[in-house]
């Protein structure tokens, strides 16, 4: 089974850019998304990428603002934040699922998880 390990968090002041990175031990699998969990609040979906030709899928809190993307060398897949705001904030966790073929908004949809990253946004 595909491993998944999120790095890159950290607290920064609103405004600011952090990337995350969600490295693989493959990416072989067609899509991979970013999700994000806040204290009391539901799982978020975030981003999603469909690996066949890279098509990214943003959620409309964060379009313009962040990019997904992927480097397959790499085994790697990164979510760019521009433009933080506080209520961004929130763990931040990769997830996909084996033999998905389309980005799904619902986290129950996905089967392997990486252990998440935080990610601050104070002044």
């Amino acid at each position: 089974q595909v491993q998944l390990v999120e790095s890159g968090g950290g607290l920064v002041q609103p405004g600011g850019s952090l990337r995350l990175a969600c490295t693989a031990s493959s990416l072989d699998y067609y899509v991979y998304a970013w999700f994000r969990q806040a204290p009391g609040k539901e799982r978020e979906w975030v981003s999603c990428i469909v690996t066949s030709d890279d098509s990214p899928y943003d959620a409309d809190s964060v379009k313009g603002r962040f990019a997904i993307s992927r480097d397959q060398v790499a085994k790697t897949i990164f979510l760019q934040m521009n433009n933080l705001k506080p209520e961004d904030a929130a763990v931040y966790y990769c997830a996909t699922k084996s033999r998905m073929r389309y980005c799904d908004a619902s986290w129950r949809e996905y089967g392997i998880w990486g252990q998440g990253t935080q990610v601050g946004v104070s002044s």
